[in-house]
């Protein structure tokens, strides 16, 4: 019998929802493994065997020790240095491909990050899709990273969450879609942490801005700020923030 290659195409859609899954979820009772495997028109068996090929190329694992299952590496690990080499390109690449498998277009599966900009025509209205999208995914990918849960209280409401770039998206091409460069935190946390009022040691510690201690006496600040000094944040399943971009922030944007 004829082995039943993967293609490009199809290696991308895994590597895309690897992606997007929480370490513990590469298993065939996870519904969106079960719906690539639809879509594919695969087992089921075969779409977790590939997540963890991905897994194997993953350098977070393999710093661990954690070897995964290792067969399918020759085929997936050109993906991954693929997406180490370009991020922007293959993240891009792969959430288009799924689009036209599931509602025929980006534009639709996208429709309300998209709608404002229908106008825009050329290179200047594809490179504000690609922008868009790959934010979105990248939202995607940080959320499931924490478990869709605020990496400083908790809280798992996602429209409450917020993917935070450490270095922020316009400061570092390439580093701006890394997991390593987002954590999640819900709103409050988030805008104070892009305005440098808290920033985050190499311990992973709490640590809060001259400008946001001047406010002590004050009721918000002993409940939502106070309680926080030197306290360690949630840490993620996979990807922990990178110590070189969490210090780059305490250099650059917080408030010393």
């Amino acid at each position: 019998m004829k082995a039943n290659l993967w293609s490009r195409e199809e290696l991308i859609l895994a590597f895309n929802l690897y992606l997007k899954l929480p370490f513990g979820k590469l298993h065939t009772k996870t519904p969106e493994v079960q719906e690539l495997a639809m879509m594919l028109g695969r087992s089921v068996n075969s779409i977790a065997i590939r997540l963890t090929n991905f897994a194997s190329c993953d350098p977070y694992h393999q710093n661990r020790g954690v070897k995964g299952m290792v067969g399918g590496i020759k085929q997936c690990q050109p993906i991954w240095d693929e997406f180490a080499q370009n991020r922007d390109s293959l993240l891009f690449e792969s959430e288009r491909i799924l689009a036209e498998k599931e509602t025929g277009s980006l534009e639709i599966k996208y429709k309300d990050i998209l709608s404002d900009i229908s106008d825009l025509k050329g290179e200047t209205k594809i490179r504000e899709v690609k922008t868009r999208v790959n934010q979105d995914v990248f939202r995607q990918i940080v959320l499931a990273n924490y478990n869709k849960k605020c990496a400083i209280t908790g809280i798992d409401i996602p429209d409450l969450l917020f993917a935070s770039h450490i270095i922020p998206w316009s400061k570092n091409e390439q580093e701006r879609l890394n997991p390593e460069n987002g954590i999640c935190l819900s709103a409050l946390y988030d805008k104070a942490f892009d305005k440098g009022l808290i920033g985050i040691n190499e311990r992973y510690e709490i640590i809060l801005s001259a400008k946001i201690n001047k406010n002590k006496g004050k009721d918000y600040f002993q409940k939502h700020f106070s309680p926080l000094e030197k306290v360690k944040m949630h840490l993620p399943q996979k990807y922990l923030p990178n110590p070189k971009f969490l210090q780059w922030h305490l250099d650059t944007i917080f408030d010393k």
